[in-house]
């Protein structure tokens, strides 16, 4: 795998434009999106349909390429590696890239990655089969709350977004449930709706995908979601939970101030575009528009919510 990923990241220096391009040319010819998953994932969905949009609004195309291995962290490792004239950026994600370093050494440390927007997320919810007993949010936690414990949440994985949110709500509801993490989203669904557990705490674009075999019985988004406007959020049933998995766009370190920012605003009009909303809403993602110079504190923000998160979970002491 290391000798396949060396190869087309040598491939992707050796087709680097020699000539240099004044920013207000940005970009001149196609650009390449690394993806550091598989394909079919939340982050391929996303950039997909970002992909239908980049030549309206640059005047090239954007070729797709995926990168996977140990979570994402085998290609941001290797980011900064990359030439950074703006033609090569690669998916970023959160809480991944905060937690994995916490965690232990993978190869990058979350201060040597440059996100230049965070154009989405995925908001976290509580799933239930179909015909499951409870279909309200506080029928689950009463349930909870006379059986410490015995309620188990399927999730995406350790160290999560999907875990981090079942740990806020275990605070912020005062109940006592069990955090099962499976290999990713298909898996922790599957155990959902064959019973392995009670209920998942997973990401909205599940309910996309299962239609009427899931009741989704409340989404950490800041408001209802169009595709799903009969869920209400935890805020308005009195928790403070709002968040998910966080998606957006990263380059070298060797780029320069300006072509990140032409970066930045390339995505933040691609947010824009009508048919790129109604795609990404109706899938169920959150838009947000999270642009260059508002990087340094967002990012500083999700460090310390994700730090709080992580001591939580055992990672930090």
């Amino acid at each position: 795998m290391k000798t396949a990923l060396a190869t087309i990241f040598a491939g992707l220096l050796a087709s680097t434009p020699l000539a240099a391009q004044s920013v207000e040319d940005f970009p001149a010819q196609a650009m390449t999106y690394i993806i550091p998953f598989n394909a079919g994932g939340e982050s391929d969905i996303s950039a997909r349909f970002q992909q239908s949009e980049w030549e309206n609004v640059t005047g090239h195309q954007v070729v797709i390429q995926y990168q996977p291995g140990a979570g994402g962290a085998q290609a941001w490792s290797q980011l900064n590696s990359l030439p950074g004239d703006g033609y090569t950026i690669m998916g970023i994600n959160l809480p991944h890239t905060i937690l994995q370093p916490m965690a232990g050494s993978v190869g990058y440390a979350t201060d040597d990655l440059t996100p230049v927007h965070y154009f989405h997320y995925t908001p976290d919810a509580i799933f239930v089969r179909a015909d499951s007993q409870f279909t309200t949010l506080q029928q689950l936690i009463d349930h909870a709350k006379a059986n410490p414990g015995l309620v188990t949440f399927a999730g995406s994985g350790s160290n999560s977004s999907n875990q981090l949110a079942n740990v806020r709500f275990n605070a912020q509801a005062d109940v006592v449930t069990t955090y099962v993490p499976f290999s990713g989203t298909g898996p922790s669904i599957t155990a959902v709706l064959g019973g392995s557990t009670m209920a998942g705490f997973n990401y909205v674009t599940s309910a996309v995908s299962q239609g009427d075999a899931l009741r989704m019985l409340a989404v950490s988004a800041e408001e209802r979601l169009p595709a799903f406007p009969d869920v209400p959020t935890f805020k308005e049933l009195g928790y403070d939970i709002v968040g998910g998995a966080y998606r957006g766009v990263a380059v070298p370190a060797s780029t320069s101030e300006d072509v990140r920012q032409r970066i930045s605003d390339i995505i933040s009009k691609i947010n824009a575009q009508p048919a790129f909303v109604e795609k990404m809403e109706s899938a169920g993602f959150a838009l947000t528009d999270i642009g260059y110079d508002e990087m340094d504190e967002f990012v500083a923000e999700r460090i310390k919510e994700y730090t709080d998160g992580a001591r939580a979970l055992g990672i930090i002491q």
